[in-house]
C-alpha cells in the first residue's frame, strides 16, 4: 500500500498520550518537570526564531505552562518521553516586547507554515486549533453554564451538569475536477472573490451531517461548477488549523468541460492543461496564481500534473 504524502500541518511527531493525560496526577508530574518544551501562541501567531537557513520555533521552559491558568496552556504530548506544552498569551501588547523579549518574534501561522520545519508546523497547528476551540466553547452546550479545561486541554467539563465536551474537527472535501474526454486532459480551478488577484485553487466544501465524503465531493462540484462527478480518487488529507478543519484531498473525474461558476462560492473558473498547470505551479502563468505550496490544493494539482 502506497504511503500518502505528508502535507503541511500533518506528521505531528508527538505521542499524544491520550490514555495518560486523563490522569491528573500524571499530568501534574509532567508540568513539574524541567526537561520539557513549551511553544507560545499569541493572536494568530507562533513565536519563532530566525535561523540562517530556516525559521524555528522558540522552545520556552515548561515553567511558562506551569504559570499559565485556565485554558491558556495545553499539554500537546511527549517528544522522546519529554513533555511538550503550549501557552497562549492574551492581550493586545506583543509578548515579544514583554515576557519573551529578545527570544524571537510572533509570525502568523500561515506565514510560519511556509518556513517552519514540517514537524514544528504540525505541533504549532495543533496548538492553534485547540486554543481556538477553547475560545469558542467556554460554555456548556447542554445547559449553558461555564465549562473548564481538563485532560491537559483536550477536553472541557461542564461545572454544573458535568457533561464532557471534546475538540471538534470539521471535515472538508477539497477536490480537483478533471475532464479527460477531450483532446487532452484538463483540470478545473475556481476563484473566490476574497482571494488575492489572480489566485485560483481547487474546489472545496464542508461535509454535511449524514453525508459521505463521496457524496459531499459530488454535491460541491455540482453546486459550485454545475458538473457531475463520475469517479474520484483519494489523494491525502491535511489538518488545517484555521480554525480546525480536516481537508480531505480528492481528484475527481467529471462528465463535461461545460463548467459554470455559481457566483456565490466561485466568481470565476479556468480549465488548465497539464502544461498550463505546470507553468502556473512554477509561477510563470500570465494570469493565474497557484495556491501556496503549503496548501493541499497545491499538492493535488502537482500530483495530477505529475
Amino acid at each position: 500500500m502506497a504511503v500518502a504524502p505528508t502535507n503541511t500541518f500533518a506528521g505531528n511527531p508527538l505521542d499524544r498520550a491520550g490514555d495518560r493525560r486523563e490522569d491528573a496526577a500524571w499530568l501534574g508530574e509532567q508540568l513539574a518537570r524541567d526537561d520539557g518544551y513549551c511553544l507560545a501562541i499569541w493572536e494568530d501567531g507562533v513565536l519563532v526564531e530566525q535561523g540562517r537557513s530556516e525559521s524555528r520555533i522558540v522552545w520556552l521552559a515548561p515553567s511558562f505552562a506551569r504559570d499559565a491558568t485556565g485554558d491558556d496552556w495545553l499539554f500537546l504530548g511527549l517528544w522522546d518521553e519529554a513533555p511538550v506544552f503550549a501557552v497562549r498569551f492574551s492581550g493586545e501588547a506583543d509578548p515579544s516586547a514583554g515576557p519573551v523579549e529578545g527570544l524571537g518574534r510572533f509570525i502568523d501561522l500561515r506565514t510560519a507554515a511556509a518556513v517552519l520545519p514540517g514537524r514544528e508546523a504540525a505541533m504549532a497547528g495543533a496548538a492553534k486549533s485547540l486554543f481556538d476551540w477553547h475560545a469558542r466553547h467556554r460554555f456548556c452546550s447542554a445547559c449553558g453554564q461555564p465549562s473548564r479545561p481538563v485532560s491537559g486541554g483536550w477536553k472541557r467539563q461542564c461545572e454544573a451538569c458535568e457533561v464532557p465536551h471534546f475538540p471538534r474537527v470539521d471535515p472538508v472535501a477539497i477536490m480537483l475536477p478533471v475532464f479527460s474526454g477531450g483532446a487532452e486532459p484538463i483540470c478545473l480551478l475556481g476563484r473566490q472573490a476574497i482571494w488575492p488577484a489572480g489566485r485560483m485553487s481547487a474546489l472545496a466544501g464542508f461535509i454535511e451531517p449524514g453525508e459521505s465524503i463521496e457524496d459531499g465531493c459530488a454535491r460541491e462540484v455540482l453546486e459550485e461548477a454545475g458538473l457531475t462527478v463520475t469517479a474520484m480518487t483519494y489523494h491525502s488529507s491535511q489538518p488545517w488549523p484555521f480554525p480546525h478543519q480536516l481537508m480531505i484531498g480528492l481528484i475527481c473525474e467529471v462528465d463535461s468541460n461545460q463548467a459554470r461558476p455559481d457566483q456565490t462560492e466561485l466568481e470565476a473558473i479556468a480549465w488548465l492543461t497539464r502544461d498550463e498547470a505546470r507553468t502556473m505551479l512554477a509561477g510563470r502563468h500570465p494570469d493565474i496564481l497557484a495556491p501556496p505550496a503549503f496548501a493541499i490544493a497545491h499538492q493535488l494539482i502537482r500530483a495530477w500534473v505529475g
